[in-house]
């Protein structure tokens, strides 16, 4: 018995021999839009260019560092010297201080102290009380306030009564203003007919007090007098 198939009715489909024509041309996008993503492509590169123009025009207009001018070493010889001299030192009121005298005057610049060969000091008070030192050799200060005596040295301090106290030795530190001689060298002290030997001392005036160090030998006067 023979048997029937019926099938779907299927879509008709266009069938085309040879090239597919091209549809219509894409509309190019606005001006406007086009500039946006130029922008948004090369902005980056423009900025860091910018950037590199800015720092090298900073470098090349910031004013360089100061050249520090090479420092000239002080000299160790003296700038200045004077012989056969004499130098005096005034108050405010007009009244001599201390008049320093000597041989050879040298000025060393690097310490700015003072060298005189042959020295003679003569140191007046307020009060008029007067100290006199001298010695081969001296190394002051500006003022001559400060005195370090070298060689034979001597100082001689007069107090209130009239009574002198004589310090010598190789050393002598005395300060005038303040009226103070130390020295930590052997030194001999006279005062009042007592002679006294030690290893150094401190001598303060304006307390009226002398201290002597180390080993220390006395000579009284005749009678066991005290000064």
């Amino acid at each position: 018995m023979p048997v029937e198939l019926h099938l779907p009715d299927l879509p008709e489909v266009p069938i085309a021999l040879g090239p597919v024509r091209a549809g219509p041309a894409r509309s190019r996008a606005p001006w406007s839009l086009r500039l946006r993503d130029a922008l948004s492509a090369y902005l980056p590169l423009l900025l860091m260019t910018l950037l590199a123009l800015f720092t090298w025009w900073l470098v090349k207009n910031t004013p360089s560092a100061p050249v520090l001018a090479e420092e000239v070493p002080l000299r160790r010889d003296p700038d200045y010297t004077m012989s056969q001299f004499a130098l005096e030192r005034f108050d405010a009121g007009g009244r001599l201080k201390v008049r320093v005298e000597g041989q050879q005057l040298r000025h060393l610049p690097d310490t700015d102290r003072i060298e005189v060969d042959s020295v003679q000091i003569r140191a007046i008070a307020p009060d008029g009380r007067v100290t006199l030192a001298h010695a081969k050799r001296a190394i002051s200060n500006g003022d001559a306030s400060e005195v370090q005596l070298l060689g034979d040295a001597h100082v001689t301090s007069v107090d209130a009564a009239g009574v002198p106290t004589e310090m010598d030795g190789e050393f002598l530190h005395a300060f005038l203003n303040a009226e103070r001689v130390q020295s930590h060298l052997p030194v001999q002290v006279r005062r009042a007919g007592m002679t006294m030997r030690a290893s150094g001392l401190e001598y303060d005036h304006g307390i009226r007090r002398l201290d002597l160090k180390g080993p220390m030998r006395a000579v009284f006067p005749p009678g066991g007098a005290r000064p």
